[in-house]
């Protein structure tokens, strides 16, 4: 296996629907080789499809499930970013000598050099963020990558994007981290601030920007550390689980290394300012000791002699100089690994803080594992450098070798709160060499921090950024459209379907329905009912109560299949504008197992112009489905997008044409990018109502991959569409 060609692949693989050129095109510069252009995927979206899923059974977390409301139709506002090749960014974060923010400079107190040369400061702006919402203003949930992107482009929110790095953290470790990390949360993080969370298998398009802390808590409570358990959690990891214990730490390095890189690059295109990425590590290191070389990682000791000696690499000089060369080269290896991040991270504007959750590290390895003591001390050291490398250089903070977390923590929010962003041209070549960053001001007195400096465009990154300007991309409610697919952040207990239809006297329906999210073990407790509140701005309540778990095929197969698990519906009135809907999912007992808050748009169904409701989706497997679909005039509705080939979709929704005329409404299957795949026939269902429409979509034939349903009615003045995505696997 080629270390070089994997890292590439996974690179590929972990920035699956990031929009990577864009930024290089805005960016301060790029490694020496550009990465590989990705393919065009959901707004994966942070949830957000678990594809793959993170090791031992972790979910990566993911927006806000879809809301019932049509998305307005105006492109989505995108950051505005100064383009250019050789435009660089670099924040400058200036205290004076009792370490305090200065917040009155102005553009002529800095000074910019690169390598040694002066620069003209084109921007500048000064950042000042306290995580707290303006008056009167509510923080608003991100459900949509509509709302990611326009959120996460604010100057101020700050973002903070936990890498959990369970590869390289031990249980016991993770164990530890757990209560610092939340009372960070709970002590620093502020309701306008946004956290994401992301494993070494997490595609970066899965992460799921929110700001419900909450659910990252929640999150955060299921971790569990994997370092030196060389147990296949999946597919990815059968692949290598019985290669020897060094070529599957190599891999492991490898994998959350690319992960890291794609989590900074993807990071790059959300947004101009300065982004912080929690890497919670215990160090990456190629080296294996002697007594762990075994020849078979599912095999402990196979084919390893020094198993049972604690002096193996340390009984000798020659063993003590052969143990060092090998550390030293694999070191020098890593270094390569580690430069590609830090680069990734400089040109996006990066900041990584990584924390090492043994808190002040004695040891490197367990005594059960009998290494010696010399080898340990190196071992450390150096896994303890990898993390300060990469801090230092993308002007973070390595957070080791202390036992209070949280205060490094709450330094990191003080360096994002404050800073100056400060912007220019640079005149020296793209030629892929690095360049050297050097800030001053001008007062006396004052210390300035920014990153070192940035890896320029070589010319054949400069030739790729051109040719993808030159392409053109699906359009924007393509993205926020197959958003939908993604398993939402909450679907760690539950999966959640909102829709909206015409109601009565000039009122919407608005139906919610929840199904219990798969769980891996029996660990949680499962789901039992759903209390719901659901309102206006103003404080006026249209719905409270609890949706109560139902049969799920027992009583209502038509609403999920043979063997589905239990859930709950409900519908209620609301009009037209703002809807807060408040959930709690309750255990048995009435215990609080997760909440959410949602804001959603309910759409005027009363409009003289041509509407289509929210369409419901309803899955079967055999005949008898199907036929116990169609005889039941009101099905629950799945909350799932993603189906077997071996399923058939039932598709329903109204069609409302101005003035009470005769709708006509069409329908068409479209692939991922947007093109045209099939027609999709579209039948009056009048049984049920005159403008009840419904449509079937065999999955036998498709390819696995993501679609979309495209529905359209359309009128004199215009028309109205809507978008389905759906996942069909093999």
């Amino acid at each position: 296996m080629s270390c070089g060609s994997l890292r590439a692949r996974l690179l590929t693989a972990a920035l699956i629907g990031a929009s990577v050129m864009p930024m290089l095109a805005q960016s301060g510069g790029a490694p020496g080789q550009a990465p590989p252009a990705p393919t065009p995927q959901t707004q994966t979206p942070p949830a957000q499809a678990p594809a793959p899923k993170p090791a031992a059974g972790q979910a990566p977390p993911a927006p806000g499930a879809p809301a019932g409301a049509q998305q307005p139709a105006a492109t989505p506002q995108t950051p505005a970013f100064r383009t250019g090749i050789n435009f660089v960014r670099v924040d400058a974060l200036v205290t004076d000598n009792k370490g305090n923010a200065v917040e009155n400079l102005t553009q002529d107190d800095f000074e910019v050099f690169e390598d040694n040369k002066p620069q003209r400061v084109e921007s500048f702006r000064y950042i000042k963020v306290e995580g707290n919402p303006l008056e009167g203003e509510l923080p608003r949930q991100i459900r949509t990558t509509w709302d990611e992107e326009t959120e996460l482009a604010r100057d101020d929110v700050r973002l903070f994007v936990i890498f959990y790095d369970d590869y390289h953290v031990r249980r016991g470790s993770a164990l530890a981290v757990k209560r610092q990390l939340t009372d960070f949360i709970r002590k620093y993080v502020g309701p306008m601030d946004i956290l994401g969370v992301m494993y070494p298998l997490t595609p970066f398009s899965t992460i799921g920007y929110t700001r419900n802390h909450e659910a990252v808590i929640n999150e955060i409570e299921h971790w569990d550390g994997r370092r030196f358990d060389y147990r296949p959690m999946n597919e990815f990891e059968e692949r290598y689980a019985y290669y020897p214990v060094e070529t599957v730490e190599r891999v492991r390095n490898q994998v959350s290394l690319s992960a890291l890189e794609a989590l900074a690059t993807g990071l790059g295109t959300k947004r101009e300012g300065r982004k912080s990425i929690i890497l919670i590590s215990e160090g990456y290191s190629n080296y294996i000791p002697p007594q762990m070389r075994d020849a078979n990682a599912q095999q402990p000791g196979s084919g390893n002699p020094n198993r049972m000696r604690p002096l193996a690499g340390e009984s000798t000089p020659d063993e003590r100089n052969a143990e060092q060369r090998a550390q030293f080269f694999s070191y020098t290896d890593l270094l390569t690994d580690l430069r590609e991040v830090f680069t990734a991270a400089n040109r996006a504007n990066c900041a990584i803080y990584a924390l090492d959750p043994r808190g002040l590290a004695a040891f490197e390895y367990d005594i059960d594992q009998g290494v010696g003591q010399q080898i340990d001390k190196m071992s450390l050291d150096a896994g303890l450098d990898s993390l300060r490398t990469l801090s230092d250089e993308t002007d973070g903070r390595a957070i080791v070798n202390s036992n209070d977390l949280v205060k490094g923590l709450g330094q990191m929010v003080k360096d994002a709160s404050s800073y100056y962003l400060l912007g220019y041209t640079a005149s020296s070549p793209t030629d892929g060499k690095f360049k050297q960053i050097r800030v001053k001001v001008k007062r006396p007195g004052l210390q300035v921090r920014a990153r070192k400096g940035y890896w320029a465009l070589s010319p054949d990154d400069v030739a790729a950024v051109n040719a993808a300007a030159t392409r053109v991309g699906p359009a924007p409610e393509i993205g926020e459209a197959l958003a939908q697919i993604e398993t939402p952040l909450r679907a760690r207990t539950i999966r959640t379907w909102i829709g909206t239809q015409r109601g009565e006297n000039g009122k919407t329906a608005v139906t919610l329905v929840w199904e219990p999210a798969a769980q891996s073990g029996d660990r949680r407790e499962p789901p039992a009912q759903l209390a719901v509140t659901a309102g206006g701005n103003t404080g006026t309540a249209y719905f409270r109560g609890k949706v109560k778990g139902e049969p799920g095929a027992a009583a209502a197969p038509a609403g999920s299949v043979a063997g589905a698990d239990t859930g709950g519906r409900v519908t209620f009135q609301a009009p037209p504008g703002p809807l807060q809907l408040r959930m709690s999912v309750e255990g048995t007992d009435g215990q609080v197992l997760d909440s959410d808050f949602r804001d959603l748009v309910v759409p005027d169904y009363a409009k003289a112009e041509p509407l289509l409701s929210v369409p419901a989706i309803y899955r079967a497997r055999t005949q008898r489905d199907v036929n116990l679909l169609n005889a039941d005039p009101n099905p629950r509705p799945s909350t799932a997008r993603e189906f077997s080939r071996t399923e058939r979709l039932h598709v329903r929704f109204q069609a409302y044409a101005p003035g009470g005329g005769e709708a006509a409404p069409t329908a068409r299957l479209l692939n991922r990018g947007g093109s045209k795949m099939t027609d999709v026939p579209v039948r009056a269902a009048t049984a049920r109502g005159p403008a009840d429409f419904e449509a079937d979509i065999p999955l036998a034939s498709l390819p696995a991959g993501d679609y979309l349903l495209e529905i359209v009615l359309r009128g004199e003045q215009g028309g109205f569409k809507q978008l389905v995505a759906f996942r069909v696997t093999s």
